[in-house]
């Protein structure tokens, strides 16, 4: 089952835990208060860029018939879309740079290049998910509704075929994300899903028909004689942002290290306890300057989890900061290269398609899906007090059970004479 109660399973005490948030709250006023001209120049220069390559791409396009000249803006639209998505649509609409109080670049006003409504995502994205982040039950953007991703979820046949549906949901990544809040905003509503005249689906209907009529109908149209090709260089490109987008989303909330919860856990939920959920829930993407632009900076997604209205550009500085507190409180701080952490997620995915008693491990000790109990047979129980290991002087925490828990379980896997030995060493060493 996924972890019901975080105090255990990250082996710190209640005051580590409100001294915690204490320093993660103030890293939040400390940004708060440098917010200034260098943020505003930045988010202004990111606008200017993506529209500038935009138009690039849509005055190629009128050449592209030629192939180089398709190739050249279908690439320039792709990345366009990309940066527009992400660093722009997505960040713009959880309020990072609402403290500007210019018009064009609020929360309230911006409507980004997708089909799914802004109104619509952040009511179901920006409440719900990061309220309820990796909460089963709760947090709907766990799977999506569409994929198992833990045990905790009951396995169906249906399942059966998520390596399948997973394909179908990355190239239309825009479409799933969409659908998924219209369900959402229905709900808040308490219209009837499936009743069609409703305000959500005409709001919905009037979207799909500007997004469409805009990418194939009325650019293809302004190229003349190229408009079939423009028409395909427009498909490409969404299906670009669509795989990108898609990726980089996976690889920040389903590879290995990025826990789940129950609602016992959410139910006394602390401020301090919330921001410790947010760091455990969540994975990093190894990443430089353009690799992290180009996510949106979403290559920083436990950052993004804590502080998901400070602005984007900060994340990299606040990256340093939070790191440092997780080797301070002895927590893992889960990053990886994106190839690698996709792969982790694909293998959930893939993992999870079959029902449990075909799986080896069990459901409190599988790698996406862990819970305080795996430690509970291996000695390393949280301490009434504060652990400091007495050679060193630093905190024995989360980290270190970890890594006591996988030597442990090598050792059941060698011959038993060894094995004995070792068992015995790391019980004492982590009691």
């Amino acid at each position: 089952m996924a972890i019901t109660d975080i105090k255990e399973f990250a082996h710190l005490t209640d005051v580590d835990i409100e001294a915690l948030g204490h320093e993660l709250d103030t890293i939040r006023r400390e940004v708060e208060e440098s917010r200034g001209v260098r943020d505003a120049r930045y988010i202004r220069r990111v606008i200017r860029l993506q529209r500038s390559l935009e138009l690039g791409a849509r005055t190629i396009l009128i050449g592209s018939r030629k192939r180089p000249l398709w190739i050249l803006g279908a690439g320039m639209l792709g990345v366009a879309k990309i940066i527009e998505n992400m660093e722009l649509g997505h960040n713009v609409s959880h309020g990072q740079w609402d403290w500007m109080n210019d018009p064009e670049i609020h929360s309230t006003t911006w409507e980004w290049d997708m089909t799914g409504l802004s109104e619509h995502w952040k009511r179901a994205h920006n409440y719900s998910h990061h309220t309820y982040t990796n909460i089963v039950g709760m947090d709907d953007d766990v799977g999506f509704g569409i994929l198992r991703m833990t045990r905790d979820e009951k396995w169906r046949p249906i399942n059966l075929l998520q390596p399948i549906a997973n394909v179908v949901l990355a190239a239309g990544f825009e479409w799933g994300i969409a659908l998924h809040d219209l369900k959402a905003q229905k709900l808040l509503e308490g219209v009837d899903r499936y009743q069609l005249n409703t305000g959500p689906n005409r709001q919905f209907a009037i979207k799909i028909a500007r997004q469409l009529g805009k990418d194939f109908v009325l650019f293809p149209a302004l190229t003349g004689p190229a408009w079939k090709h423009t028409l395909a260089a427009n498909a490409t490109a969404n299906l670009v942002r669509n795989l990108w987008t898609y990726a980089v989303i996976f690889c920040g909330h389903f590879p290995d290290g990025a826990e789940k919860f129950t609602i016992e856990q959410f139910e006394n939920e602390t401020r301090a306890q919330w921001y410790l959920r947010q760091m455990l829930g969540s994975a990093n993407i190894d990443a430089g300057p353009v690799m992290a632009f180009m996510t949106g900076n979403l290559s920083y997604q436990i950052e993004h989890h804590l502080f998901p209205d400070l602005p984007s550009n900060r994340y990299a500085e606040i990256a340093a900061k939070v790191r440092a507190l997780c080797e301070r409180y002895d927590l893992p701080y889960t990053t990886g290269p994106l190839g690698r952490q996709y792969l982790l997620a694909l293998r959930t995915i893939h993992k999870l398609a079959l029902p449990d008693w075909l799986l080896k491990r069990t459901s409190d000790d599988a790698p996406e899906t862990s819970s305080e109990h795996k430690f509970r047979s291996t000695g390393s129980r949280i301490a009434e007090a504060l652990r400091i290991d007495a050679e060193t002087g630093r905190r024995r925490g989360l980290l270190s059970a970890l890594r006591a828990h996988a030597e442990v379980q090598v050792a059941r896997r060698r011959p038993k004479r060894r094995r004995q030995t070792k068992v015995t060493y790391l019980t004492v060493a982590n009691t």
